[in-house]
């Protein structure tokens, strides 16, 4: 028997005679015309409740008329309505949850009531379903009651609401649509994640900001999406503004990164391709593990989220798992998107003894992370960025969790070049008329980060004596500079050793030769 789809799975356990369903959505409206579908299919009525309207009647079994508004608003009394009514029918009741935290003593009798309730309707055609964007109930009902999680729009859901839009807009002549399909894609990608209601208001934002609504109206919907991501207070949005091409080096990786940039598409889907889960980058400080984070944004035109696991831990018992459950909901609401991860190794370091130390939280929000990372079904990529990997847990390392473990080195001498040439343009200066053959050659063992410092501190000095950039200026600064390679050298050393059979390369490996020592002795042989 094939599995329902879970807009189907309602029906199911309302024709199963489940008597009291709680669905988790923040969409009421959705949730509403959903459950009047299927009274309309099951031939029952629909009666809507809340605190402040009471009870009125949303639809009615056909050929009856329909019924009036009741002003039941105390709940305990709209239960026993639901009780005493005869015919088959659904009850929404919005936002009930309000009345099921146990630790409120005035609650107690409500929960009561919902039990009574529960045993009522279990032998009848009558379905109580509780609906509140929070899952809050007294553990006494946890037998008694079915929770449903009410799936955000599908894609077609969001297509179908941009058809309507469309539509709408099409008598005003200001207004331009241009929408080809693998914009109209795009957007309804982006899209992914926002409630129905959200959609609707950004894509109405993009029209009366510039009076079109194409392709490009991506950032727009990011934007939206980083109020959600604001409101959460466990992540960060962070702005795209590099691109894969202005990460000098890392051929391989980009590479990998371009060839799986298409596999969040609907194409794709069709031809069977999984979503893409991961990847890990271990390697030296400072060669553009970060920097690659943020140009996969921009490239793959998701949104960025940063994942500190510092907000995850608080002071009280049972707060830190409940943290990374919460920003892991909150990431997966706006999918697709990109979870980035920094120094993961630093999160997660002495995880294996914290029991000792935290009682056991650092392992078990670990634990919590990982489990996520083999089950998740929502397309979430996360990118995860490691030092030292003495620190890292073996069950991260494990196929499955992540899609592949790149190993990030010391640029070689090619990429040293590009790299002295992307810093030397971002401060709008001509790299041609700079040897950047020559500095690269110049600066072996060099990270991206180093090179960067270089061409600024030239900056500094040709500032200061009143003239523009030279090739001599960096020059100098290159000199004065011992890199990280020469300061930690068996440490970078090991790092290759491990990485040798563990990891792939993210670079295409070039041999170099050992920088010539100027000022050893000079020996006269023969």
């Amino acid at each position: 028997m094939a599995i329902p789809a879970l807009g189907d799975q309602i029906e199911l356990l309302v024709r199963a005679r489940y008597p009291v369903l709680y669905v988790v959505s923040w969409e009421e409206a959705r949730v509403e015309q959903h459950l009047q579908a299927i009274a309309a299919r099951r031939n029952k009525q629909l009666h809507v409740w809340s605190i402040t309207e009471g009870i009125r009647e949303a639809s009615t079994v056909e050929g009856q008329a329909p019924g009036k508004k009741r002003a039941v608003t105390d709940p305990i009394e709209a239960l026993e309505v639901v009780i005493q009514h005869k015919e088959a029918a659904i009850y929404l009741f919005n936002d009930l949850n309000a009345f099921l935290r146990p630790e409120i003593a005035c609650n107690r009798p409500i929960i009561r009531k919902v039990r009574e309730v529960a045993r009522a309707l279990a032998d009848s055609y009558k379905t109580l379903v509780i609906c509140s964007p929070l899952m809050e109930m007294a553990p006494e009902l946890q037998k008694d009651v079915t929770v449903v999680d009410f799936s955000l729009p599908t894609p077609a859901q969001i297509d179908s609401l941009l058809d309507r839009i469309i539509k709408d807009v099409a008598q005003h002549a200001s207004i331009r649509v241009d929408l080809h399909t693998k914009g109209r894609e795009a957007l309804v990608r982006a899209a992914g994640g926002l409630t129905l209601q959200e959609a609707e208001n950004v894509f109405a934002k993009t029209l009366v900001n510039d009076g079109t609504l194409n392709g490009e109206d991506v950032s727009t919907v990011f934007a939206e999406k980083q109020q959600i991501i604001r409101k959460s207070g466990l992540l960060e949005y962070y702005e795209a503004s590099d691109a894969l091409d202005d990460v000098g080096g890392l051929d391989q990786l980009k590479e990998w990164l371009k060839r799986r940039a298409m596999a969040f598409t609907d194409e794709a889907q069709k031809f069977g391709l999984p979503a893409p889960k991961g990847v890990l980058l271990v390697g030296v400080q400072g060669c553009g593990k970060s920097l690659c984070a943020k140009a996969v944004s921009r490239e793959w035109n998701m949104p960025l989220l940063r994942f500190d696991m510092g907000r995850m831990f608080a002071s009280l018992v049972g707060s830190s798992e409940q943290n990374i459950r919460r920003a892991i909901a909150v990431a997966e609401s706006i999918a697709p998107a990109i979870l980035w991860i920094d120094e993961i190794d630093k999160a997660f370091a002495g995880s294996s003894g914290s029991a000792g130390a935290d009682g056991g939280t650092t392992a078990r929000v670990m634990s919590t992370f990982l489990t996520w990372l083999s089950e998740k079904s929502k397309p979430v990529f996360v990118l995860a960025t490691a030092n030292d990997i003495s620190h890292l847990p073996p069950e991260l390392l494990r196929k499955g969790r992540l899609d592949e473990i790149f190993f990030v080195d010391l640029p070689n001498q090619e990429e040293r070049r590009r790299i002295f040439e992307i810093h030397i343009a971002k401060r709008k200066r001509d790299a041609g008329v700079i040897d950047t053959e020559h500095l690269a050659a110049a600066a072996p063992g060099f990270s991206g980060a180093e090179i960067e410092q270089a061409v600024i501190s030239a900056l500094y000095d040709a500032f200061y004596l009143g003239r523009d950039l030279t090739s001599d200026d960096i020059l100098r600064n290159i000199t004065q500079t011992v890199p990280l390679s020469r300061t930690m050298s068996e440490r970078i050393e090991g790092l290759r050793g491990w990485a040798d059979g563990r990891a792939r390369l993210a670079s295409t490996r070039t041999v170099e030769a050992e920088p010539t020592r100027s000022g050893g002795r000079k020996l006269e042989i023969g």
